[in-house]
């Protein structure tokens, strides 16, 4: 038995297909002190799984 194609349905909601086209998003710039902010983060966090799981 096979089955009977159909027509695909337009997709996305009604109202958001007459918004029309989506304008393209901008990428923020990084800057050097982000990458710091994570790395500081990250090392702070893995220190203190550290030290908790040699206390706990």
């Amino acid at each position: 038995m096979q089955r009977k194609r159909v027509a695909p349905a337009p997709h996305g909601h009604p109202f958001r297909r007459s918004l029309g086209a989506k304008p393209p998003r901008a990428r923020p710039a990084r800057s050097e002190d982000d990458n710091d902010i994570k790395l500081f983060v990250l090392s702070f966090t893995a220190f203190f799984i550290c030290f908790y799981t040699f206390i706990a």
